[in-house]
């Protein structure tokens, strides 16, 4: 997702995807939200959403949570929700059902590895 303002960027070698205010100017960039994942296999789990307290109120988390989906979902992976935000914030979204995978042990054990 990118727009004048607000851009979202995967860090692969981070394993999250980052929110970026670029700003009133267009020029400073300053890291505002992240959204965390894994992968397993062709599944990417979903589970850290945040959004700096300054920004709150503004839709940012959802505009952060659809990028991510919609790039998920572009290459070729199926979600697994996770973080509470995400799971409340799915059923809002039908158009996005045939994606989604029901959380398994391996994907609880795949997070507790990464952020070990």
């Amino acid at each position: 997702m990118t727009d004048e303002r607000f851009e979202v960027r995967d860090v692969p070698g981070e394993s999250r995807y980052v929110l970026v205010d670029h700003g009133d100017d267009g020029i400073a960039a300053k890291e505002i939200g992240e959204e965390s994942y894994v992968d397993v296999g062709d599944e990417r789990v979903l589970f850290h959403t945040g959004v700096s307290d300054e920004y709150a109120g503004q839709g940012l988390a959802s505009k952060l949570v659809r990028a991510v989906v919609d790039d998920v979902i572009a290459a070729g992976k199926r979600i697994v929700p996770v973080c509470p935000y995400v799971v409340a914030w799915l059923p809002k979204h039908p158009e996005y059902q045939e994606h989604i995978v029901a959380r398994r042990s391996e994907h609880v054990a795949a997070i507790k590895a990464q952020t070990r």
